[in-house]
């Protein structure tokens, strides 16, 4: 067989060029730390690498939601924090307003303290994290979530919802609370029934917030919830009536109230029982207690408890300072302002506790969102990454069959018949 000289040059041409571009792949391979540059290097792992690197994207975008979810449950956690201890402080203005030393402008001047509290606490209320949106406003982040439309009404402009944020595939996390719950959605009373003394009360008694020794009985359909305590005192005894403010009747009689003595006679410091045994028959499980000495009229109320902000709270608290000259309607009112502060309290430490879980979920979240990209990181490891000691064995190789191509070449390129002449 006849091979022309240009088909020589061709052979060996070509043959160099493939070995440089052999050696040209390993040189990149080692150059990125990556076995496939190409589909085609290995199009089975290059598929699988796609199907990896897309769950691996999403995972990383929950960590990113993890990072800003615990930004803002950590800013709403120190913010209650923060909103707790003013709220204990006024607490302590309530229990020293209490002491019988204070004249008028001793708890005139606790009041203006309040007035500055109840400010900073409005502040705290509208706090706005680092992203510009109300912490208190529930969906509606740009929006001022409270504002004071009269001395001492608080109106709340945000909505009922929980902002969520994506933490992982299968779980959404809360990362804000409503107002509306945070501030003023806070039962008066003992959180069943609310007591208050009459404004004309001229004696020296107090009454607790009671307390609901059965829940059930409290809640039977006979029981209007809605009672007046009434006191009488002739010839030296002391007796009660419990008026139904609804029916209007007695309850202890369960006819029209009668005149004076009344069916009960009153001891400082006992309980008086929402039940009885006699005629006519009945026990609604709950009982009140009434300290110190009723005059003639003086009357209590019992009623189901409603929701009172904490703004409001505490500005009924420092109107009672301002306005009483002490006795027996300050410490009634005092009870009743400390066991609303109470429940407030309450009410702000389940929130706390609420966002303290959601922070510790998110760790677990986290926890998890590392596994996963460290599982992740080794699929993608094995399937694309490059074995440097069999690359560089390769890469000797390579280079030993290019040069072995080039020598090849120069030999065949060199020959001639004249040689042979």
């Amino acid at each position: 067989m006849r091979i022309s000289s240009s088909t020589m040059y061709d052979s060996g041409i070509a043959a160099m060029q493939r070995q440089t571009e052999s050696l040209l792949q390993v040189q990149q391979q080692i150059a990125s730390g990556r076995r496939i540059l190409t589909p085609a290097d290995d199009p089975v792992a290059a598929a699988r690498v796609l199907e990896v690197k897309q769950p691996q994207a999403l995972n990383e975008q929950y960590g990113v939601n993890i990072g800003t979810a615990n930004d803002s449950l950590a800013l709403e956690e120190s913010t209650l924090g923060s909103i707790s201890r003013l709220l204990q402080d006024v607490r302590d203005i309530a229990v020293n307003a209490g002491n019988p030393v204070l004249s008028q402008r001793d708890r005139a001047s606790l009041a203006n303290d309040l007035r500055g509290r109840y400010q900073e606490l409005l502040g705290l209320a509208n706090s706005v994290d680092g992203g510009g949106q109300y912490v208190f406003s529930g969906y509606q982040g740009g929006t001022r979530p409270f504002n004071e439309s009269a001395p001492g009404t608080v109106v709340y402009n945000g909505d009922q919802g929980q902002r969520l944020i994506q933490v992982s595939a299968s779980r959404r996390i809360a990362v804000s609370d409503a107002g509306v719950d945070v501030f003023q959605r806070i039962l008066t009373g003992n959180g069943t029934f609310a007591t208050g003394a009459s404004g004309t009360n001229t004696g020296t008694a107090v009454i607790d917030v009671g307390v609901v020794l059965d829940p059930v009985k409290w809640n039977v359909a006979g029981n209007s919830k809605d009672y007046t305590v009434r006191f009488s005192v002739n010839g030296g005894a002391t007796t009660y009536d419990i008026i139904d403010n609804v029916s209007g009747n007695s309850l202890l009689t369960g006819v029209a109230p009668a005149a004076p003595p009344y069916p009960r006679t009153y001891a400082s410091g006992s309980s008086i029982a929402f039940s009885q045994v006699g005629s006519p028959l009945f026990d609604f499980g709950a009982q009140v207690a009434v300290a110190g000495t009723p005059q003639n009229g003086d009357s209590f109320t019992i009623k189901t408890s409603t929701n009172q902000d904490v703004f409001k709270t505490i500005d009924n608290l420092a109107s009672l300072l301002e306005s009483s000259s002490g006795g027996a309607a300050l410490t009634n009112g005092l009870v009743g302002a400390q066991r609303n502060l109470d429940n407030a309290m309450d009410n702000i430490l389940t929130i706390r506790a609420s966002a303290g879980s959601r922070l510790k979920e998110l760790d677990s979240a986290k926890s998890g969102e590392e596994e996963l990209a460290l599982q992740y990181s080794q699929t993608l490891s094995r399937l694309q990454d490059l074995d440097y000691a069999k690359a560089s064995s390769e890469l000797i190789q390579q280079q030993a069959n290019l040069e072995a191509a080039q020598k090849s070449f120069a030999k065949i390129a060199g020959m001639s018949l004249f040689d042979y002449l």
